[in-house]
């Protein structure tokens, strides 16, 4: 008998990070992230987040050296907002707490996309994204022929 095998979707996302204590204050503080469980012991250091309760991330002090962007694995985390507006409050939000920008302000997926968002790192240097899927179409579009996601 065959199983019937759903699609899948991604479920939560791990990242090494260098210091769980700072990665925390980041992704609680400037993301809204709420912390679901923890482990506190010394070399196993973990912290799991979500939003309403469901698991969207976690962290895993296990990192010696910050993100290398050339290096095989994660491109960047996408996070998405329903509305341009949502995107340009976390903007603010991140600016106001000096977070590292890829590009000033929101820009466009790609040139003449509706599509966009903000491209920023994390405290270990980890490419990050917010966007919107509609609501940038006035928005520059950082990298000509490709996406603008693709090479920050």
């Amino acid at each position: 008998m065959t199983a019937v095998i759903s699609k899948l979707r991604t479920g939560h996302v791990g990242l090494n990070v260098t210091d769980l204590t700072r990665s925390l204050a980041f992704y609680e503080g400037a993301l809204g992230f709420e912390l679901l469980g923890e482990g506190k012991e010394e070399g196993r250091r973990f912290a799991f987040l979500g939003q309403d309760g469901e698991l969207v991330l976690t962290l895993w002090q296990q990192a010696a050296d910050a993100y290398a962007p050339a290096a095989a694995g994660l491109h960047h985390l996408a996070l998405s907002a329903a509305t341009i507006g949502e995107v340009r409050a976390y903007e603010e939000r991140l600016r106001g707490l000096g977070v590292d920008f890829a590009y000033e302000g929101v820009v466009a997926h790609g040139e003449g996309r509706a599509s966009g968002g903000i491209f920023f790192h994390d405290p270990d240097g980890t490419r990050l994204e917010i966007s919107a899927p509609s609501g940038a179409e006035e928005a520059p579009a950082p990298t000509s022929g490709a996406p603008t996601c693709g090479f920050f």
